[in-house]
């Protein structure tokens, strides 16, 4: 673990905000010198707390209007169907997150689709058929609101 003070919660924020800022930006914006921001930057990679940079993508604008969060109980429980049901769900383009859970479902999976048409052909054709499926609960997005979380909730 690292220690982390209000200059790399401060550079945290930036990258969160816009991952693509560079490290001259990222000192401009803080008043930090292009070189002592870029060894904070790298510390924090070294460490592990920046695991990588991300393109956020506008959904709608890229043709899928639809996003639903499934929950899904498999319907036998055991390792081969646990790794069978993970190498076969994240081989499905439209399946953004798997998330193995405690809970109700053994899974929750968030689902991009162009309509609510395309949506039930991807239930159908590939979620509904991969192995170990049981029940399924779909919860469709009717909006989202993201938050910075708690590292740009501290000073």
């Amino acid at each position: 673990m690292i220690d982390l003070d209000a200059t790399d919660r401060a550079i945290l924020r930036a990258l969160a905000e816009d991952g693509a800022l560079s490290a001259g930006a990222v000192g401009r914006a803080l008043g930090l010198s292009q070189p002592a921001a870029w060894r904070r930057i790298r510390r924090l990679t070294e460490a592990g707390v920046l695991a990588g940079r991300r393109v956020e993508i506008d959904l709608d604008k890229a043709g899928f209007g639809v996003t639903v969060f499934l929950g899904v109980k498999l319907a036998t429980k055991g390792r081969v169907s646990l790794e069978d049901f993970e190498r076969a769900v994240t081989a499905i383009p439209e399946v953004q997150i798997v998330h193995h859970v405690l809970g109700l479902y053994d899974y929750r999976l968030r689902v991009v689709a162009r309509d609510i048409a395309d949506f039930e052909r991807i239930l159908r054709r590939r979620i509904m058929t991969l192995p170990g499926v049981g029940n399924v609960e779909a919860n469709v997005l009717m909006s989202e609101e993201r938050r910075p979380g708690p590292i740009g909730s501290q000073a």
